[in-house]
């Protein structure tokens, strides 16, 4: 199965409509009034898809340290960044019922890149479960995780 035609495969990891970085913020989902926490953040996050983000929301990220509950969990990750399980536990406990997490990692053959077994390994440990990964940015793929239903 293909998507719109254009021969790419459906849950495929293809390049973001209209290129990358801010365009490709488009691609999580957001919508204004939106709080979206970011962890994770580094020199090497990229800056266009931050601001596509903020733009989209009207708002700037807030950090690690907010203590209130968010909307959107957004999560730059890299492998040498510890215990991914510990960190999406910690998102689960800031985000309100319903929120999304995206997890950001680097893209396969780039420094710090975290497999996606590992990724699927530490969602099911978390109590979550991949549900899409997009290429969001030029280095950058995006995995949304979600909450298993009942019975699972």
């Amino acid at each position: 199965m293909t998507d719109e035609g254009n021969g790419t495969p459906v849950g495929s990891t293809a390049e973001p409509a209209g290129g990358q970085s801010g365009a490709g913020a488009a691609r999580l989902n957001l919508s204004s009034g939106q709080v979206v926490q970011e962890f994770g953040y580094d020199d090497d996050v990229d800056q266009d898809l931050r601001l596509g983000i903020e733009e989209i929301t009207g708002s700037e990220m807030v950090d690690e340290d907010y203590d209130d509950v968010t909307d959107v969990v957004v999560i730059w990750w890299r492998e040498d960044d510890g215990d991914l399980t510990d960190a999406l536990v910690d998102a689960r406990t800031v985000l309100d019922e319903g929120g999304s997490i995206w997890l950001l990692t680097l893209k396969p053959g780039r420094a710090g890149t975290v497999g996606h077994s590992d990724i699927e390994e530490a969602a099911t440990t978390a109590g979550l479960h991949a549900t899409s990964t997009l290429t969001i940015a030029a280095d950058w793929s995006a995995t949304r995780l979600g909450t298993r239903g009942r019975g699972r």
